[in-house]
């Protein structure tokens, strides 16, 4: 017949003191006194009827006893911990952290964002918009919106749209001005430099927007207006402060309801792009998978116009 199980508390004791090989270090994490887990221990052996550690001055070894049970309950407290853990992961489940440029939330992400919402409520949304590529390690993270080239190396990546550079302005400013009939009338316009994008050295600027426009070296591109986010920019162009060179999905929505019109068709572009990424391996988790679903089938809705 079995005898009954020693304490729990007792088991753990053990447990930790074993694995750690320190009664100081397996005391903090059990958060009790050194001297408080040497008298656990000491209660265990004395139930047993077995001496489990060997007590040198300053080091700790396993006896063959202790040996023989350490395995046994080391493989059932890491069982335990993850059985707890699952709870925890159920929560985390539930709970959905996006990182995005600010431009790109607050003119793309933001007003399309009820929808994903309305179709998941299950999900706590919560988006983190920062300039700064989002360290999935430490941040906290688990889906990002990057602009760079891809392959990212360790993490999973599905490009969402290109660089496409047009000009836009206001159709107050526009009127104001005399209308545009070649790009050499913008010279006389103010121009807007939005350089969270302009500021990444293989992004199109305005001088090459002028060369494939058929201009070269006659208009001044240093001057003008500056921010370093692209929200910002767009809101002074919707004011009519001039001129920007702007992302042609991050202002869709403002051409499309005429807060903005786009004078010339030509549009500059690059190799970099709009990507979604996220550690390799974790995309297929239920709510990052939910996620990608959405943005590609919203980025999908609006086709060649982005």
């Amino acid at each position: 017949m079995s005898r009954p199980l020693p304490p729990l508390n007792a088991l753990r004791a053990f447990e930790a003191t074993a694995r750690h090989a320190s009664f100081t270090r397996a005391a903090a994490e059990l958060h009790v006194t050194p001297a408080a887990l040497s008298h656990q221990i000491r209660g265990l052996e004395d139930y047993l009827g077995h001496k489990l550690f060997h007590r040198k001055a300053r080091t700790i070894a396993l006896t063959a006893a202790g040996d023989l049970i350490y395995p046994g309950l080391n493989a059932a407290f890491t069982q335990i911990r993850q059985t707890i853990d699952l709870l925890d992961q159920s929560r985390d489940d539930r709970i959905l952290v996006v990182s995005t440029p600010p431009g790109f939330t607050a003119k793309w992400l933001a007003p399309r964002l009820y929808r994903f919402l309305a179709a998941n409520p299950e999900i706590d949304t919560r988006i983190s918009s920062t300039q700064a590529f989002a360290n999935f390690t430490t941040d906290g993270v688990d889906v990002a919106v990057r602009n760079g080239h891809a392959p990212f190396p360790g993490l999973f990546s599905e490009r969402l749209f290109a660089a496409r550079m047009l000009p836009v302005l206001s159709p107050r400013l526009l009127s104001e001005l005399g209308g545009f009939a070649t790009p050499h009338d913008l010279k006389r316009a103010p121009i807007i430099h939005d350089e969270s994008l302009m500021g990444l050295l293989d992004w199109p600027k305005w001088a090459d927007w002028f060369r494939l426009a058929g201009i070269d070296g006659d208009i001044d591109t240093g001057r003008g207006l500056r921010f370093n986010s692209a929200d910002h920019a767009l809101e002074a162009t919707i004011e009519g402060a001039g001129v920007l060179l702007a992302h042609k999905a991050l202002a869709y929505d403002d051409l499309r309801t005429g807060r903005l019109v786009a004078p010339f068709k030509v549009e500059a572009t690059a190799d970099r792009a709009f990507y979604l990424v996220c550690p390799r391996g974790h995309e297929a988790r239920p709510k990052i998978s939910a996620f990608r679903a959405w943005i590609r089938e919203e980025v999908d809705r609006l086709g060649d116009a982005i």
